[in-house]
């Protein structure tokens, strides 16, 4: 399997170099479940097997792309040329905080209440 060429690696953030260290593993049942828990999912096993191989094919299929020789190639974020196609950023009305909260677990007018999700207690 080929590296990214240097010049690629030092044009982009991080998240080149993570790809490449994954492609260079096999997804495990264990990382889907890593995965998972940080994604708050409850996953039957069935569904671990599941990722795991579909996770493993788009590995497979990225290590097959970084074979493509992109020397020459700009560096880009869209494949098409595209221009801004969003509306003028104008004050609408806001939602009504009772249709806001309607199917929310668990509330505390007039906020959404969630998981402590930082420092103790956390679960993280």
């Amino acid at each position: 399997m080929r590296a990214f060429p240097p010049a690629f690696i030092a044009s982009q953030p991080s998240a080149p170099l993570l790809i490449y260290a994954a492609m260079t593993q096999s997804i495990t049942e264990q990382d889907v479940r890593h995965v998972a828990r940080l994604s708050r999912l409850k996953l039957s096993d069935e569904e671990v097997r599941h990722f795991t191989q579909q996770l493993g094919n788009v590995m497979q299929y990225i290590a097959k792309l970084s074979e493509l020789d992109v020397t020459n190639v700009e560096p880009m974020a869209h494949a098409l040329d595209m221009s801004n196609v969003l509306r003028e950023d104008e004050p609408q009305p806001g939602m009504d905080v009772d249709l806001a909260l309607a199917n929310a677990p668990d509330r505390s007018t007039p906020f959404f209440k969630v998981p402590k999700v930082l420092g103790e207690g956390s679960g993280a």
